[in-house]
């Protein structure tokens, strides 16, 4: 005889949270199957083995932990019928290698564990992938044995000739779905005899892509440009706040506080690696802070962000993200006013900045201002730039 019954684990994890788990007991002895889904201890329904209406998630969650019990059950009555007795940790493993065979369920493991670290823009841009390759097999589940290199040559036709994406773009759906499955790997211990990625299978190549800058005489015009709208002014302001400190993230910018600058120094924290940044501040720098408005209360160098709370980490994502769309809008008609044929954006600003420091800026000083945590990103960043050494060597040859 066994039971089958959702129970909330009192085993709190670094955020005050605890684990729901579908509770299996046979012959006295007892397993667990983590649903993978935390929550307070005030939000579970002792009496019901629910989560209370009040959780904001309630309904999603309650509908998984019925399809667990749901799913838990048939097999253990497909168990005892295909082998008859089974033990509580046979029965464990017949659910955990039936359920993780899945593809779509191992990737919502993933997407979890995207939001525990509240990356909230990479869950919403690989929640939209997930999606495209589900409609793509036309499955609700999709074994991993079927996941095989023929699929995945397919569905790399799909994305490139039907989709009509870049090269690039593909590399990042084959980088997702070759996550998921090592996740599989790793976190299940889940055998894939059809794994498609590696020596003699697809191989993920990164094309080649060029990035652009603007030049010095670029820049000046830019700097020297009038007859500007306020708000056009403002988004060029972030624009060479961001440039004159090395091309700074417009996150980041947007980020940058009134204390942050301090005895003639700018010092913050960035935001993609928390590291600690300390520069001198500019005299164009310095001339722009100078006519920036600060009123008494204001915190933040730009006021995007006043008053939001920055602890909500998909609501400042939103922010900034509407905050950018906004700035490239305005970006795009000071280029053309200034008669700059590139497409002018936030993120070109860094281009920017590389493409004038060039090859006379040693690589270690370039690593230490983009604050590049390898020096190898900082060669593969800068080689978009420099092109003196080509230049003299094609001069050697041809000048004759």
């Amino acid at each position: 005889m066994s039971s089958v019954k959702a129970v909330l684990r009192k085993k709190i994890n670094s955020k005050g949270l605890y684990p729901i788990a579908i509770r299996i007991i046979k012959d006295r002895k007892t397993s667990f199957l983590y649903i993978g889904q935390y929550i307070r201890l005030a939000d579970w329904d002792d009496k019901n083995n629910i989560v209370k209406k009040a959780h904001p998630d309630a309904l999603h969650i309650n509908q998984l932990i019925l399809k667990q019990l749901s799913d838990t059950n048939r097999n253990i009555i497909e168990s005892q019928v295909d082998d008859g007795y089974i033990s509580v940790s046979g029965i464990k493993n017949k659910i955990l290698n039936k359920t993780n065979n899945d593809f779509f369920v191992v990737s919502e493991y993933y997407l979890k564990r995207i939001k525990d670290r509240k990356q909230f823009h990479q869950l919403d841009i690989e929640k939209q992938r997930l999606k495209v390759f589900k409609d793509f097999t036309k499955r609700d589940s999709l074994n991993l044995i079927e996941l095989d290199l023929k699929l995945i040559k397919e569905f790399d036709s799909f994305l490139l000739n039907k989709r009509k994406l870049s090269e690039r773009t593909v590399v990042n759906y084959m980088i997702m779905i070759r996550t998921i499955l090592n996740l599989a790997v790793s976190d299940f211990s889940m055998e894939n005899k059809s794994y498609p990625f590696g020596k003699g299978k697809y191989q993920i190549k990164f094309p080649e892509t060029k990035k652009v800058g603007l030049n010095v005489k670029e820049v000046q015009l830019l700097e020297n440009l009038a007859d500007l709208t306020n708000a056009q002014q403002y988004a060029l302001n972030v624009w060479l706040i961001s440039f004159y400190f090395a091309g700074i993230r417009v996150s980041d910018v947007l980020m940058l506080k009134w204390q942050d600058f301090v005895d003639g120094r700018l010092e913050y924290r960035m935001g993609k690696n928390n590291k600690l940044v300390s520069l001198k501040i500019p005299e164009k720098a310095l001339a722009i802070l100078n006519i920036l408005e600060r009123d008494k209360d204001s915190i933040y160098l730009f006021k995007e962000l006043e008053g939001v709370d920055i602890s909500d980490k998909r609501y400042l994502r939103m922010r900034i993200k509407t905050a950018t769309r906004n700035f490239n809008r305005r970006l795009e008609i000071i280029a053309e006013k200034a008669g700059i044929e590139k497409k002018l954006s936030m993120h070109i600003a860094r281009h920017s900045f590389g493409n004038i420091s060039g090859d006379s800026i040693s690589i270690q000083m370039l690593q230490k201002l983009y604050r590049h945590s390898s020096i190898t990103t900082t060669i593969l960043y800068q080689s978009n730039f420099i092109q003196k050494d080509a230049d003299d060597a094609l001069d050697k040859v041809i000048d004759f």
